[in-house]
């Protein structure tokens, strides 16, 4: 019973650890940064969540917003707030281009009742120039508090630093497929401040909460259904946009929601591999001491005891890491992974809170993964008898004969080939690790050319280096301006949420955009095609975004453009299917800016910078979390192929010791098991570099789709070139410790466990 209390075999636990402690702090140092960095991501994505859903009832953030052409009167508001049983706030904004820079600036009047501003930094504005912008974009500008700036010829005077908590993400429209903190800003001025604006651009915009708040989106989706009649019988209606449909309120949340599933799932495959990785070191460990585990058996210890013994230490590290790594995930890495947030949403304030849930996903449950790995593999391999285990026969199978190698083939390669099938588990968890490293390192190095290229096409395909939507038609003299028609339609939403569809009706000679359909045809953009999967000679249905009507259309082509998820048609077709009159037109290209026409008949200009702007958001928020992919990717790799490599160095340590007794010299060795590493890993990195593209590529796919619009999957040959360089130099980085491994091998090892 003494023995079972206090069991001696725990005192060789120190020792393991001393002799192991190279292998044993890697693996911990890996646990550390990989629960550290989950950790942290969960403490911040937590506490960022938690001021997110509170900011809701908080700042009484509306339950849609819809547009007039008008200003509503007061007879229109109480039949809507009467029949639509809401209540209804004017929200109106101005919105302009701004003079000391290229970015666009939408400021509102004062918010007492909804859509209420956080104030980070200053003061809320009181004199009539004064006004209050956004975090990010005052950051983005380098604009700080007492600084000036101008817009539409108007000095504004920077009095604080705020969120808008109806813009956690700066979308300046709902159809972008990304927001924009740079080229875009909001802010607030007193209301005094706001009429002084010229009113070239103003919106009539109204924001609505509902008597009793929906329960999920489903009712949302209902009860705007139901509202947007009411709406469009007290007014003309310009814009309608439910909650639960407003990228600039919902995407933040969406989007810290989703990377915890991806997140996750890279701790647990971290894990796993790890806990693989310690398998077989200790897999290494028993064949080692083979006669020991037969001697103990043979005395007395039971196989539940020997198995414990072998699964404390792989638990010890695990558990010790994953303490370090929690500390290290409420300091600087919590306050690291808020900062990424951060920097690319506009939150209100917020407190660092605990999070039960991290120390569960981070701990228990890697925990018990481990734990499971390692207690199957080490119930498997007591099975076999003490006997078995005195006699070094570790395997139940009747032991078969190596298969012969031609004799043609060199004897130093032959030797290679025999310690290639001799490591064949290793080598199997070889390619898995360098499967998982590359895609790693893949995802850290294609988003800058594949955004960079996406930018190059879009640039290289604009229809035109001025799009002008006007809000009536109004005739110009401006050489090489074309007219077209330009509105908006949705998608059924049946295989995601509903999307805009830009509808263009071109002129029939265009110079700008050259059709090549019949008269009752139309082409879709490639982005379009390629999103949805529709080919020439398809029939698309479209919705009105503000009814119930649909409408077909027949694909006649393709056209080539990349940006937008567009349909384009015939000006006469166009005109036809929206009973507008022959000569109806709301729109320009052009090449040059368009100076005759009064900038309150324009709704709105589109630019190149406006079609690029997702690629710049994403390149701007993402690119220093590329960084951290890299770093992790490398380290990755060279881990998983240290710790196999040196495992299979042990694991031929004798016969490694013998070769140095029949005078083979390091070098010759090195040729002999070395080599034979460096063969399956070279063949490993040739052959997951193709496989992680292809999953990549289906990875990326499901990413983009949920966005609006569509991104091109793309990686340049030089990436390709760069994965595998970086495998070679991290392999090159063990090879060089390995080297140092055998050449520590003493002769004396042929003359142990010689049977």
């Amino acid at each position: 019973m003494a023995k079972r209390t206090k069991n001696p075999l725990n005192k060789r636990l120190p020792r393991e650890l001393k002799g192991e402690l190279g292998k044993y702090l890697v693996i911990f140092l890996f646990f550390v940064m990989s629960i550290s960095l989950v950790s942290g991501f969960l403490v911040a994505d937590n506490s960022l969540i938690a001021a997110y859903n509170e900011s809701f009832d908080k700042y009484s953030i509306e339950d849609g917003n819809f547009e007039y052409a008008e200003p509503a009167t007061d007879e229109a508001l109480a039949n809507i707030e009467k029949d639509g049983s809401v209540k209804v706030y004017p929200n109106f904004y101005k919105e302009e281009k701004t003079d000391d820079f290229e970015s666009t600036f939408r400021v509102f009047a004062e918010r007492k009742d909804i859509d209420k501003v956080c104030l980070l930094d200053g003061e809320m504005p009181e004199a009539e120039q004064d006004v209050a912008i956004d975090r990010l974009y005052a950051k983005n500008h380098k604009l700080e508090i007492g600084d000036d700036f101008r817009m539409a010829d108007t000095t504004l005077h920077i009095a604080g630093i705020v969120a808008l908590s109806d813009y956690s993400a700066l979308y300046q429209n709902t159809s972008d497929m990304m927001f924009d903190n740079d080229k875009f800003g909001v802010g607030v001025m007193t209301d005094d401040g706001f009429a002084a604006l010229r009113d070239n651009h103003i919106h009539y915009s109204y924001s609505w909460l509902y008597d009793d708040s929906p329960e999920n989106d489903a009712e949302a989706k209902e009860r705007a259904e139901d509202l947007m009649p009411v709406l469009a019988q007290n007014g003309v209606l310009t814009n309608f946009l439910p909650e639960y449909l407003n990228q600039a309120i919902i995407f933040t949340g969406d989007d810290m929601g989703g990377d915890k599933s991806m997140i996750m799932a890279f701790l647990y495959i971290v894990v796993v591999i790890l806990a693989f990785v310690f398998s077989i070191t200790i897999s290494n460990n028993i064949t080692k001491e083979a006669n020991v585990i037969g001697t103990l058996r043979a005395s007395g210890y039971s196989r539940g005891e020997m198995v414990r013994h072998y699964i404390i230490m792989p638990m010890l590290v695990l558990l010790v890491a994953a303490i370090v790594g929690n500390i290290l995930g409420y300091t600087p890495l919590g306050q690291g992974f808020a900062d990424q947030y951060l920097a690319s949403y506009s939150l209100p304030t917020y407190e660092v809170l605990l999070n039960p849930e991290a120390f569960l996903l981070t701990t228990v449950i890697p925990l018990v993964l481990l734990f499971l790995i390692n207690f199957v593999m080490l119930t498997v391999k007591m099975r076999i008898s003490p006997l078995q285990f005195i006699r070094r026969d570790l395997t139940k199978r009747k032991k078969k004969k190596a298969f012969r190698l031609n004799t043609r083939i060199p004897i130093m390669r032959r030797f290679q080939l025999r310690v290639i099938f001799q490591n064949l588990p290793n080598h199997i968890m070889i390619f898995f690790g360098i499967f998982f490293a590359n895609f790693i390192l893949m995802f850290g190095m294609i988003l800058h050319p594949m955004l960079t290229h996406f930018q190059d096409m879009v640039t290289d395909n604009a229809l035109s280096a001025y799009q002008y939507v006007l809000k009536t038609p109004v005739e110009t003299a401006e050489d090489g301006a074309e007219k077209f028609c330009l509105s908006s339609l949705d998608t059924l939403g049946e295989e995601r949420s509903s999307e805009g569809v830009s509808l263009y009706g071109i002129e029939p000679d265009s110079k700008y955009v050259k059709l090549d359909v019949s008269d009752d045809e139309v082409e879709i953009s490639s982005a379009y095609s390629e999103k949805y999967g529709v080919e020439k000679g398809d029939t698309i249905t479209l919705k009105d975004p503000y009814g119930s009507d649909k409408y077909k259309f027949k694909v006649g082509g393709i056209y080539d453009y990349p940006s937008t998820i567009a349909v384009f048609m015939d000006r006469s077709l166009y005109n036809e299917t929206f009973d507008k009159d022959d000569t109806y037109f709301n729109a320009y290209f052009s090449d040059e800016e368009i100076t005759d026409i009064d900038d309150a008949a324009i709704a709105t200009e589109i630019t190149v910078d406006d079609l690029t702007k997702t690629s710049r958001q994403l390149i701007r928020s993402m690119g220093s979390m590329m960084s951290l992919f890299l770093v992790f990717g490398s380290l990755m790799f060279i881990l998983i192929l240290y710790l196999l490599s040196k495992i299979i160095i042990e694991k031929n340590a004798q016969s490694i010791s013998m070769v140095k007794i029949l005078g083979y010299s390091n070098r010759e060795i090195n040729r002999i098991y070395l080599h034979s590493t460096t063969i399956v890993v070279l063949i490993c990195i040739l052959l997951t570099v193709p496989l992680c593209n292809w999953v990549m590529a289906e990875v990326m796919k499901v990413v983009f789709f949920e966005y609006s619009g569509w991104i091109v999957y793309y990686v340049p040959a030089v990436t390709y070139a760069k994965v595998i360089a970086a495998g070679v130099i991290c392999y090159a980085v063990v090879t060089f410790l390995l080297n140092r491994k055998v050449k520590k091998i003493p002769m004396s090892d042929a003359l142990k466990n010689v049977e």
